[in-house]
């Protein structure tokens, strides 16, 4: 059909724009691994003032955020799976997949360096900009009406008898 068509095109120029970024930079381990293997490099680090100290540990925080929703959405316990990555090194990681455990390179399951390294330094100024603002619009949520009543039955003819 036309909309499955147009879904595989948008698969194939995925994976294209993915293969180019991949030859511009390389490659790291998929599946939030190379987000917990660099939140590991500075989890030690330490800013000037308690401000700062309090944004380096959100930040350290929201590294775990892609694992933990890929194991989520895979139906198992996120914290389980990330203390036993967080216990191994290097491309260990979890094929949510099939539930396994090993090397993500390995497994086939890459993300381009570009592409992870954009994403962090995106989040980071989206972050630093929603900080340093002094207001923010945002859409009020919408509150759901409840449903309407039910409207009884149809009219009739009144009392005609047929």
């Amino acid at each position: 059909t036309e909309v499955e068509m147009k879904e595989k095109k948008a698969r194939v120029e995925d994976a294209l724009h993915a293969t180019r970024a991949a030859v511009e930079e390389g490659i790291v381990a998929g599946g939030g691994v190379a987000l917990l293997r660099a939140k590991a490099a500075i989890a030690n680090l330490k800013g000037a003032n308690e401000d700062q100290n309090h944004g380096i540990a959100i930040a350290l925080r929201a590294m775990e955020a892609p694992l933990r929703e890929i194991v989520t959405n895979a139906g198992d316990e996120p914290s389980v799976i990330l203390n036993k990555v967080l216990e191994q090194s290097g491309n260990y990681g979890y094929n949510a997949a099939n539930g396994e455990f090993g090397d993500m390179v390995q497994f086939g399951i890459l993300d381009p360096t570009k592409v992870t390294r954009t994403a962090l330094q995106n989040a980071a100024s989206i972050a630093g900009l929603m900080i340093t603002t002094e207001a923010m619009v945002a859409e009020a949520p919408k509150k759901d009406a409840p449903a309407a009543p039910g409207g009884g039955g149809m009219g009739g003819m009144g009392d005609m008898d047929f």
